[in-house]
């Protein structure tokens, strides 16, 4: 289960700078960049949404709001860029 959790976390640390690397193609629209640039923004950011030290919450809100946004903008990324 660890090593899953691991594996995880690799595809998404993977995920978030194939992001970084795509917000800067020209071929990806305004409104793409913007949301891309908020998704790794908070990805990269120690400023949460709910705080960690609140139990369950604080967690719970990475778990949801980042594979969501990741997976809303690779939607908005055209596919010859991604």
């Amino acid at each position: 289960m660890i090593e899953g959790l691991k594996l995880r976390a690799r595809h998404l640390k993977a995920e978030i700078y194939a992001l970084y690397l795509a917000y800067r193609d020209p071929r990806v629209p305004w409104y793409a960049r913007v949301f891309v640039a908020c998704v790794v923004g908070y990805a990269l950011s120690p400023i949460d949404l709910i705080p960690d030290f609140v139990p369950v919450l604080g967690y719970l809100d990475d778990l949801i709001v980042l594979p969501l946004g990741l997976s809303i903008a690779l939607r908005l990324i055209p596919a010859e860029v991604m």
